[in-house]
């Protein structure tokens, strides 16, 4: 990948990263990530907590700046490896990742001083330049999709955990991004509450959105993702379809699910 996006052959996948690794002072995170996640599929990273799930996600919205490595997201490509040190030239490859990528945070990280509404189209209006109709018209549409119309003036303390994270899925969606990354969507509900979050996603991924999912819900994962990584240790150790969750390859993969099958 280079960060030239004016290339003859057009990528049929719609996310590419080579090489990432990323340290936080002397521990090494991410030991060089090698993925591709196709356009309309989903993909679910699993792995014990430290295993760098969260940093391969925050490093694709360059939440985290990746030390070394290329991301490439639909046409918009950062070598971080050979990235100026020019604050202009840093903030323009900021600006194309994040552009085509839309967040789901664990703690929902709504505005609390806003309503749903509010929340829902503040992005496009402040960032993309939309007018507030043609704002408002779609996140009225899109409330109506994650099952929270006649919520729009309610503010986010007036709403379950449950309904605070539909209404994140459906502020990243108003931003219309190429790729959903959603990180552990629901590690921070209650238990009788992440149904009705997980069945907002799996519509999501029937209706053919590129979902990156950071999960440790095995049997959703095993359900929904046309592709599986496990990380351990800042690497892949593990990749395929579905079908690896049931019959993984690794005997730290197999250790995993069982304690993640038993919690569950």
């Amino acid at each position: 990948m280079t960060q030239d996006s004016t290339t003859s052959s057009v990528p049929t996948s719609l996310v590419e990263v080579a090489g990432l690794e990323k340290s936080f002072g002397d521990q090494q995170v991410l030991r060089g990530i090698d993925l591709t996640v196709e356009r309309g599929t989903a993909t679910a990273l699993l792995g014990p907590s430290g295993s760098g799930k969260t940093t391969v996600l925050r490093s694709l919205n360059v939440l985290e700046t990746p030390d070394r490595g290329c991301v490439r997201i639909g046409d918009a490509a950062v070598d971080f490896s050979a990235l100026s040190r020019d604050k202009g030239e840093r903030r323009r490859a900021v600006k194309a990742l994040r552009a085509r990528s839309g967040m789901v945070f664990q703690a929902h990280n709504l505005f609390p001083h806003m309503t749903v509404l509010g929340n829902l189209i503040e992005g496009p209006t402040q960032v993309q330049g939309r007018t507030r109709d043609e704002a408002v018209a779609d996140a009225r549409a899109l409330l109506e999709q994650v099952g929270l119309t006649g919520r729009e003036d309610a503010y986010p303390a007036q709403l379950s955990g449950g309904q605070q994270q539909r209404v994140g899925i459906a502020r990243a969606l108003a931003l219309k991004p190429e790729v959903l990354l959603l990180d552990e969507p629901t590690s921070a509900l209650d238990p009788e509450l992440v149904g009705e979050v997980l069945a907002v996603i799996r519509d999501l991924a029937a209706q053919g959105w590129t979902l990156l999912i950071v999960t440790h819900e095995v049997r959703f994962a095993r359900d929904v993702a046309d592709q599986v990584l496990f990380l351990d240790g800042g690497v892949i150790a593990e990749r395929g379809g579905p079908e690896v969750l049931s019959d993984p390859r690794q005997e730290r993969t197999r250790r995993f699910l069982a304690r993640m099958l038993e919690a569950g």
